[in-house]
Protein backbone atom coordinates (compact mmCIF):
# COMPACT_ATOMS: atom_id res chain seq x y z
CA UNK A 1 0.00 0.00 0.00
CA UNK A 2 2.97 1.94 1.02
CA UNK A 3 5.05 1.38 -2.29
CA UNK A 4 1.97 2.05 -4.01
CA UNK A 5 1.69 5.69 -2.65
CA UNK A 6 5.49 6.25 -3.36
CA UNK A 7 4.83 5.72 -7.08
CA UNK A 8 1.62 7.42 -7.46
CA UNK A 9 3.91 10.04 -5.70
CA UNK A 10 6.94 9.66 -7.94
CA UNK A 11 4.76 9.40 -11.09
CA UNK A 12 2.46 12.82 -10.42
CA UNK A 13 6.00 14.52 -9.13
CA UNK A 14 7.33 13.29 -13.01
CA UNK A 15 4.25 14.44 -14.78
CA UNK A 16 4.47 17.84 -13.11
CA UNK A 17 7.83 18.04 -14.47
CA UNK A 18 6.89 16.91 -17.82
CA UNK A 19 4.05 19.56 -18.56
CA UNK A 20 5.96 21.84 -16.94
CA UNK A 21 8.91 21.63 -18.68
CA UNK A 22 6.60 21.62 -22.11
CA UNK A 23 4.74 25.09 -21.01
CA UNK A 24 8.05 26.13 -20.53
CA UNK A 25 9.36 24.85 -24.04
CA UNK A 26 5.91 26.60 -25.33
CA UNK A 27 6.45 30.26 -23.57
CA UNK A 28 10.21 30.36 -24.70
CA UNK A 29 8.67 29.66 -28.55
CA UNK A 30 6.08 32.42 -28.34
CA UNK A 31 8.49 34.64 -26.93
CA UNK A 32 10.78 33.61 -29.51
CA UNK A 33 7.94 34.25 -32.51
CA UNK A 34 5.10 36.28 -30.99
CA UNK A 35 7.12 39.27 -32.14
CA UNK A 36 6.90 38.22 -36.02
CA UNK A 37 4.14 38.74 -38.16
CA UNK A 38 3.02 36.11 -41.02
CA UNK A 39 2.18 37.31 -44.83
CA UNK A 40 1.41 35.05 -48.02
CA UNK A 41 3.11 35.66 -51.17
CA UNK A 42 1.83 34.53 -54.33
CA UNK A 43 4.30 33.83 -57.03
CA UNK A 44 3.16 33.46 -60.46
CA UNK A 45 6.35 31.50 -61.73
CA UNK A 46 8.85 29.47 -60.73
CA UNK A 47 10.66 29.90 -56.97
CA UNK A 48 13.57 28.07 -57.89
CA UNK A 49 16.35 28.84 -54.51
CA UNK A 50 13.48 29.56 -52.42
CA UNK A 51 13.30 26.92 -49.58
CA UNK A 52 11.63 27.04 -46.05
CA UNK A 53 14.00 29.24 -44.00
CA UNK A 54 15.34 31.16 -46.49
CA UNK A 55 15.75 34.69 -45.59
CA UNK A 56 13.08 37.38 -45.95
CA UNK A 57 14.90 41.21 -46.55
CA UNK A 58 13.35 44.50 -46.42
CA UNK A 59 15.31 47.11 -48.63
CA UNK A 60 18.13 44.87 -48.16
CA UNK A 61 17.70 44.07 -44.00
CA UNK A 62 16.84 40.86 -42.67
CA UNK A 63 13.39 41.09 -41.08
CA UNK A 64 11.87 37.42 -41.20
CA UNK A 65 11.95 34.20 -42.24
CA UNK A 66 10.10 31.67 -44.95
CA UNK A 67 7.68 29.42 -43.36
CA UNK A 68 6.12 27.74 -45.89
CA UNK A 69 6.22 27.01 -49.65
CA UNK A 70 2.86 25.18 -51.20
CA UNK A 71 1.56 25.14 -55.20
CA UNK A 72 -2.55 26.37 -54.94
CA UNK A 73 -4.62 23.34 -55.68
CA UNK A 74 -6.74 25.46 -58.45
CA UNK A 75 -3.54 26.74 -60.16
CA UNK A 76 -0.84 24.47 -60.17
CA UNK A 77 1.46 27.04 -62.18
CA UNK A 78 1.59 29.49 -58.75
CA UNK A 79 3.10 29.17 -55.88
CA UNK A 80 1.96 30.31 -51.93
CA UNK A 81 5.37 31.16 -50.08
CA UNK A 82 4.50 31.98 -46.44
CA UNK A 83 7.18 34.21 -44.44
CA UNK A 84 7.27 35.38 -40.80
CA UNK A 85 8.22 39.08 -40.42
CA UNK A 86 9.27 41.07 -37.60
CA UNK A 87 6.16 42.94 -36.33
CA UNK A 88 8.50 46.41 -36.20
CA UNK A 89 8.65 45.51 -40.20
CA UNK A 90 6.90 48.64 -41.79
CA UNK A 91 4.55 46.17 -43.90
CA UNK A 92 2.52 48.79 -45.52
CA UNK A 93 -0.04 49.55 -48.52
CA UNK A 94 2.61 50.16 -51.27
CA UNK A 95 5.02 47.15 -50.44
CA UNK A 96 6.13 44.82 -53.04
CA UNK A 97 7.72 40.99 -52.57
CA UNK A 98 10.29 39.65 -55.36
CA UNK A 99 12.71 36.94 -55.79
CA UNK A 100 16.33 37.52 -55.63
CA UNK A 101 19.22 35.57 -56.18
CA UNK A 102 21.88 35.50 -53.43
CA UNK A 103 25.16 35.93 -55.33
CA UNK A 104 26.12 32.88 -56.84
CA UNK A 105 25.29 30.17 -54.37
CA UNK A 106 21.70 29.51 -56.81
CA UNK A 107 20.39 30.40 -53.26
CA UNK A 108 17.38 32.99 -53.74
CA UNK A 109 15.41 34.91 -51.19
CA UNK A 110 12.34 37.13 -50.73
CA UNK A 111 13.10 40.80 -51.13
CA UNK A 112 10.28 43.27 -49.54
CA UNK A 113 10.31 47.38 -51.01
CA UNK A 114 8.06 49.98 -51.34
CA UNK A 115 6.20 51.06 -48.36
CA UNK A 116 4.98 54.22 -48.30
CA UNK A 117 4.98 56.55 -45.50
CA UNK A 118 1.74 57.45 -43.95
CA UNK A 119 -0.06 54.87 -45.93
CA UNK A 120 -2.22 52.41 -44.22
CA UNK A 121 -0.48 48.76 -43.25
CA UNK A 122 -1.33 46.12 -45.04
CA UNK A 123 -4.13 44.11 -42.88
CA UNK A 124 -6.80 42.26 -44.89
CA UNK A 125 -6.67 38.84 -44.68
CA UNK A 126 -6.41 36.64 -48.08
CA UNK A 127 -7.69 33.44 -48.87
CA UNK A 128 -5.63 31.36 -46.54
CA UNK A 129 -6.09 33.29 -43.34
CA UNK A 130 -3.15 35.99 -43.45
CA UNK A 131 -2.85 39.25 -45.10
CA UNK A 132 -1.51 39.05 -49.22
CA UNK A 133 1.60 40.95 -50.23
CA UNK A 134 1.74 41.73 -53.81
CA UNK A 135 4.25 40.67 -56.24
CA UNK A 136 6.42 43.10 -57.70
CA UNK A 137 6.06 43.32 -61.93
CA UNK A 138 9.21 43.57 -63.74
CA UNK A 139 12.11 42.12 -64.64
CA UNK A 140 12.85 38.82 -65.63
CA UNK A 141 10.60 37.15 -63.14
CA UNK A 142 7.65 39.40 -64.99
CA UNK A 143 9.42 38.48 -68.67
CA UNK A 144 9.36 34.91 -67.57
CA UNK A 145 5.67 35.26 -66.30
CA UNK A 146 4.49 36.80 -69.44
CA UNK A 147 6.03 34.49 -71.64
CA UNK A 148 3.50 32.27 -72.09
CA UNK A 149 1.10 35.05 -73.76
CA UNK A 150 3.82 36.08 -75.27
CA UNK A 151 4.08 32.64 -76.86
CA UNK A 152 0.72 32.26 -77.46
CA UNK A 153 0.48 36.06 -79.28
CA UNK A 154 3.00 35.00 -81.66
CA UNK A 155 1.32 31.39 -82.54
CA UNK A 156 -1.77 33.78 -83.75
CA UNK A 157 0.78 35.95 -85.30
CA UNK A 158 1.98 33.39 -87.13
CA UNK A 159 -0.98 32.21 -88.18
CA UNK A 160 -2.65 34.88 -89.55
CA UNK A 161 0.77 35.74 -91.49
CA UNK A 162 0.55 32.14 -92.90
CA UNK A 163 -3.24 32.97 -94.34
CA UNK A 164 -2.06 36.04 -95.29
CA UNK A 165 1.09 34.91 -97.61
CA UNK A 166 -0.98 31.98 -98.82
CA UNK A 167 -0.93 31.28 -103.20
CA UNK A 168 -3.91 33.32 -103.85
CA UNK A 169 -2.38 36.41 -101.35
CA UNK A 170 0.72 36.00 -103.28
CA UNK A 171 -1.13 36.04 -106.43
CA UNK A 172 -2.60 39.31 -105.98
CA UNK A 173 0.38 40.70 -104.33
CA UNK A 174 2.36 40.28 -107.00
CA UNK A 175 0.01 41.85 -109.29
CA UNK A 176 -0.41 44.74 -107.04
CA UNK A 177 3.01 45.15 -107.25
CA UNK A 178 3.56 45.05 -111.14
CA UNK A 179 0.94 47.58 -111.63
CA UNK A 180 2.68 49.99 -108.81
CA UNK A 181 5.59 49.42 -110.93
CA UNK A 182 4.13 50.17 -114.39
CA UNK A 183 2.61 53.56 -112.54
CA UNK A 184 6.17 54.19 -111.72
CA UNK A 185 7.46 54.16 -114.96
CA UNK A 186 4.48 56.11 -116.55
CA UNK A 187 5.10 58.54 -114.14
CA UNK A 188 9.18 58.23 -114.62
CA UNK A 189 8.44 58.72 -118.27
CA UNK A 190 6.16 61.67 -118.27
CA UNK A 191 8.43 63.16 -115.34
CA UNK A 192 9.53 66.32 -117.38
CA UNK A 193 5.44 66.93 -118.12
CA UNK A 194 5.04 66.36 -113.94
CA UNK A 195 7.60 69.13 -113.59
CA UNK A 196 6.39 71.79 -115.73
CA UNK A 197 2.82 70.92 -114.03
CA UNK A 198 4.07 72.03 -111.02
CA UNK A 199 5.92 74.94 -112.26
CA UNK A 200 2.81 75.83 -113.87
CA UNK A 201 1.27 75.35 -110.48
CA UNK A 202 3.80 77.07 -108.27
CA UNK A 203 3.37 79.78 -110.81
CA UNK A 204 -0.28 80.07 -110.34
CA UNK A 205 -0.29 79.93 -107.01
CA UNK A 206 2.35 83.21 -107.11
CA UNK A 207 -0.08 84.63 -109.06
CA UNK A 208 -3.47 83.93 -106.74
CA UNK A 209 -2.01 84.86 -103.56
CA UNK A 210 -0.30 88.57 -105.70
CA UNK A 211 -4.28 88.65 -107.01
CA UNK A 212 -5.53 87.85 -103.16
CA UNK A 213 -3.04 90.72 -101.63
CA UNK A 214 -4.43 93.24 -104.53
CA UNK A 215 -7.70 92.65 -103.43
CA UNK A 216 -7.09 92.91 -99.60
CA UNK A 217 -5.26 96.24 -100.91
CA UNK A 218 -8.16 97.46 -102.72
CA UNK A 219 -11.01 96.55 -100.20
CA UNK A 220 -8.22 98.42 -97.34
CA UNK A 221 -8.58 101.39 -99.87
CA UNK A 222 -12.27 101.36 -100.27
CA UNK A 223 -12.77 101.34 -96.19
CA UNK A 224 -10.73 104.21 -96.07
CA UNK A 225 -12.60 105.90 -99.00
CA UNK A 226 -16.18 104.91 -97.52
CA UNK A 227 -14.76 106.74 -94.09
CA UNK A 228 -13.50 109.84 -95.48
CA UNK A 229 -15.97 110.54 -97.67
CA UNK A 230 -18.93 108.25 -97.85
CA UNK A 231 -19.74 109.41 -93.61
CA UNK A 232 -19.82 113.64 -94.81
CA UNK A 233 -22.34 112.59 -97.94
CA UNK A 234 -24.23 110.67 -95.16
CA UNK A 235 -24.68 113.67 -92.96
CA UNK A 236 -25.40 115.85 -95.39
CA UNK A 237 -28.36 113.53 -96.56
CA UNK A 238 -29.15 113.18 -92.89
CA UNK A 239 -29.21 116.97 -92.83
CA UNK A 240 -31.62 117.42 -95.88
CA UNK A 241 -34.03 114.75 -95.30
CA UNK A 242 -34.58 116.68 -92.08
CA UNK A 243 -34.77 120.43 -93.86
CA UNK A 244 -37.52 118.15 -95.77
CA UNK A 245 -39.18 117.02 -93.03
CA UNK A 246 -38.97 120.58 -91.90
CA UNK A 247 -40.79 122.07 -94.86
CA UNK A 248 -43.14 119.25 -95.34
CA UNK A 249 -43.87 120.06 -91.48
CA UNK A 250 -44.67 123.87 -92.40
CA UNK A 251 -46.34 123.39 -95.60
CA UNK A 252 -49.10 121.13 -93.92
CA UNK A 253 -49.14 123.84 -91.37
CA UNK A 254 -49.83 126.79 -93.89
CA UNK A 255 -52.32 124.50 -95.40
CA UNK A 256 -54.44 123.97 -92.74
CA UNK A 257 -54.01 127.66 -91.59
CA UNK A 258 -55.59 128.61 -95.40
CA UNK A 259 -58.09 126.11 -95.35
CA UNK A 260 -61.12 127.91 -93.25
CA UNK A 261 -59.98 131.25 -96.12
CA UNK A 262 -60.80 128.81 -99.25
CA UNK A 263 -63.73 127.76 -97.75
CA UNK A 264 -65.63 131.40 -97.12
CA UNK A 265 -63.56 131.81 -100.71
CA UNK A 266 -65.65 129.33 -102.75
CA UNK A 267 -69.27 129.38 -100.66
CA UNK A 268 -69.64 133.69 -100.03
CA UNK A 269 -67.09 135.83 -101.99
CA UNK A 270 -67.09 133.65 -105.41
CA UNK A 271 -71.01 133.95 -105.52
CA UNK A 272 -70.85 137.79 -104.68
CA UNK A 273 -68.44 138.67 -107.33
CA UNK A 274 -70.21 136.32 -110.19
CA UNK A 275 -73.46 138.88 -109.45
CA UNK A 276 -70.94 141.91 -109.77
CA UNK A 277 -69.57 140.55 -112.82
CA UNK A 278 -72.98 140.18 -114.23
CA UNK A 279 -74.50 143.91 -112.97
CA UNK A 280 -71.17 145.08 -114.25
CA UNK A 281 -71.99 143.10 -117.88
CA UNK A 282 -75.59 144.61 -118.01
CA UNK A 283 -74.01 148.19 -117.15
CA UNK A 284 -71.49 148.03 -120.19
CA UNK A 285 -74.47 146.96 -121.96
CA UNK A 286 -76.68 149.68 -121.65
CA UNK A 287 -73.96 152.03 -122.03
CA UNK A 288 -73.13 150.80 -125.19
CA UNK A 289 -76.48 151.13 -126.20
CA UNK A 290 -76.71 154.68 -125.23
CA UNK A 291 -73.59 155.15 -126.95
CA UNK A 292 -75.00 153.87 -130.33
CA UNK A 293 -78.06 155.90 -129.74
CA UNK A 294 -76.07 158.76 -129.41
CA UNK A 295 -74.14 157.92 -132.66
CA UNK A 296 -77.62 157.45 -134.82
CA UNK A 297 -80.07 160.34 -133.01
CA UNK A 298 -78.21 162.70 -131.42
CA UNK A 299 -79.04 164.03 -127.87
CA UNK A 300 -82.83 163.16 -128.50
CA UNK A 301 -82.63 159.74 -129.42
CA UNK A 302 -81.43 159.47 -126.09
CA UNK A 303 -83.91 161.82 -124.03
CA UNK A 304 -86.54 159.96 -125.37
CA UNK A 305 -89.40 161.72 -128.19
CA UNK A 306 -89.70 161.20 -131.81
CA UNK A 307 -88.66 163.83 -134.21
CA UNK A 308 -90.76 165.88 -135.65
CA UNK A 309 -90.81 165.80 -139.27
CA UNK A 310 -89.86 169.44 -141.72
CA UNK A 311 -92.95 171.22 -142.26
CA UNK A 312 -92.86 172.64 -146.61
CA UNK A 313 -95.54 175.20 -147.66
CA UNK A 314 -97.27 174.89 -150.83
Amino acid sequence: METRSNHVLVGTVVLGIVVAALLFIVWMAQIGGGHQNKYDVFFPNSVEGLAKGSAVTFSGVPVGKIDEIRLLPDNPSNVRVRISVDDTTPILQGTTASIAGVGFTGVSQVNLRGAIKGAPPIAALGPFGVPVIPVKAGGLGALLASAPQLLDKLTTLTDRLSGLLDDRNQNSIHHILANIDLVSSALAARGGDIQQTMRNANRAIAQAGDAAEKIGRLADTSNRLLDQQGRPLVAQLQQTVAAARHSAEQIDDLVAKAKPGVVQLTTQTAPEVDRLVRDLSEMADALTQTANRLNTAGAGGVLGGGRLPDYKGK
